[in-house]
């Protein structure tokens, strides 16, 4: 059984959210997977000043999601094509309808 990948933020600043009480990801946000020191698009962390966010998934950091994307001014592109846009308006997984015998 193939594992599902889980990617956590990475971002270029963050704000205090008073209400919850911790760090939010703001500015340009990438994706990134435990234990790894680069984005999913390929960017050094350290290098980069990216901050990262463990406990926030990828998925709540889409706009169109509302979550704690409150501060994002950026998603990158090739993460979220990477990563995928899994909000409520994203279109379903590619699947072949009629395949060859």
């Amino acid at each position: 059984m193939a594992r599902t990948r889980r990617y956590e933020v990475a971002a270029s600043g963050r704000w205090w959210d008073e209400d919850d009480g911790r760090w939010l990801p703001a500015g340009e946000v990438h994706a990134w997977e435990q234990g790894r020191n680069e984005t999913v698009c390929g960017l050094s962390i350290h290098r980069s000043r990216l901050s990262r966010f463990p406990a926030i998934n990828w998925t709540d950091v889409l706009p169109e999601s509302g979550g704690a994307a409150d501060a994002v001014r950026r998603v990158c592109p090739r993460c979220a094509a990477a990563a995928g846009r899994r909000g409520a308006e994203a279109r379903p997984a590619w699947r072949r309808v009629n395949p060859r015998p």
